[in-house]
């Protein structure tokens, strides 16, 4: 009997949960249609929209904070292997292997702590401050429920009280029922009005006891990593004197002759080639384009030799016997100063600058359109006038120094290979 009670009373609360349900759905319709008014409260609706974007906020912060920690288990995972690999090309006679051995163990414990202090101070700390939404959704949902329910108690209480033939036995029932569900309800939305501001107000703290811990914590961590780094530079620059002659050097990609340079070589060569049946070009006639040639490339003529001293000469490689127009476009793009190129920048930098670099390494210019570098000279990189004359990892650009003293790309210009340099701007 007993149980059939049990089972009874289980089906009885269902069968009023569903009426409690149904009962708001046509109340919610009525306030819809407007058939039925609707009580509000803006100063709650308000708390309701910061609890919303307060919640959005945090569960952001908290996504982003896993993703950190992601991050630094990642780095802390390629550290360990890099460091795995300098022990083993480590050779044994090689001074400071012990000392880079420790190094390599202090490394590992240092990344092992900074994740577990973060998780600890800031991701513990989140997942507790996140913890109590759900809680106060559920009651900020239960609260517009049981405002629904007294809206319809009151509006039943009130159609009864203005209908035509009154039953005063439903009125007072009526009437007993919406004090009950004003009561539920007042108690849901005091301690709510009371609970949403200060958890709002709270938000600020929480940011910024967060956002310091994982300041803090990564600050000490980058103190200490950068104190084995200056011991295992120590380490490597012992071993760097040991064995100083075999020391690595940077080479600069080799250049290849321009296409422009090839052709124009190829033209002078097929220019400068006998007719058939000749043993030997005729020289240029005196006042011929060819014998005034329109620009010179920085190479010194062979010096006559006595048996052709007063004689008309052929002209050297540097001489070319070119059709002037060919030769001029040769010497502007040789030089640089091909008109139309990009146009002018600001006063204070060369036209058509593009960034800056800082050579990090000294670089010897093997020829006369290179420059000469030293570690630390700033280079202002401008774009080649032909893109067809730039070789795979050289740039074109003038020494800083050389542009604010002379202004003038003709003389200050050339290329430089790109991997002596960093770019700075």
């Amino acid at each position: 009997m007993a149980e059939m009670g049990s089972k009874g009373v289980t089906a009885g609360k269902i069968a009023s949960n569903v009426q409690k349900k149904l009962t708001r759905a046509q109340e919610k319709v009525l306030q819809k249609l407007g058939k039925a008014d609707e009580t509000k409260d803006e100063q709650f609706e308000q708390c309701v929209q910061n609890f919303n974007k307060q919640l959005t906020e945090g569960t952001r912060l908290q996504k982003d904070l896993r993703t950190y920690l992601a991050s630094v288990k990642a780095m802390h995972e390629a550290s360990k292997k890099l460091n795995e690999c300098l022990q083993e090309v480590y050779e044994p006679d090689w001074p400071g292997r012990d000392e880079a051995n420790k190094i390599a163990e202090n490394n590992d414990l240092l990344w092992l702590d900074y994740h577990q202090k973060l998780v600890d101070q800031a991701l513990l700390t989140m997942d507790t401050y996140l913890g109590q939404f759900p809680d106060i959704k559920s009651r900020i949902a239960k609260r517009g429920r049981k405002l629904v329910d007294y809206d319809s108690a009151r509006h039943h209480y009130e159609s009864l009280q203005t209908a035509k033939k009154k039953d005063e036995a439903k009125i007072a029932k009526a009437e007993e029922e919406l004090i009950k569900a004003q009561k539920v309800f007042e108690e849901m939305n005091v301690d709510l009005q009371e609970e949403l501001p200060s958890l709002w107000n709270s938000r600020v703290g929480f940011y910024v006891n967060t956002f310091q811990s994982i300041a803090g914590l990564e600050e000490n961590f980058h103190k200490e990593m950068s104190k084995l780094n200056e011991s295992l530079n120590d380490v490597l620059v012992s071993l760097e004197k040991q064995h100083g002659s075999n020391t690595f050097t940077v080479k600069a990609q080799p250049r290849k002759k321009t296409k422009l340079l090839s052709r124009l070589l190829r033209k002078k060569n097929s220019d400068n080639a006998p007719a058939k049946g000749n043993k030997s070009p005729s020289p240029p006639p005196e006042g011929s384009p060819a014998a005034t040639p329109e620009i010179r490339v920085n190479h010194e003529p062979e010096p006559p030799s006595s048996a052709t001293a007063g004689a008309s000469l052929p002209k050297s490689p540097s001489q070319s016997s070119l059709p002037a127009v060919v030769v001029e476009t040769f010497s502007a793009t040789v030089n640089g100063t091909v008109e139309g190129g990009s146009g002018a920048g600001r006063l204070d930098l060369p036209p058509g600058f593009m960034f800056k670099v800082q050579a990090q390494h000294d670089y010897v210019a093997t020829d006369t359109d290179e420059l000469q570098l030293k570690a630390g000279d700033v280079v202002l990189v401008i774009p080649f006038q032909n893109p067809e004359e730039q070789d795979e990892g050289w740039l074109m650009g003038v020494k800083e120094s050389d542009w604010n003293q002379h202004k003038e790309l003709e003389k200050c210009r050339g290329v430089f290979p790109e991997n002596f340099t960093e770019r700075v701007q």
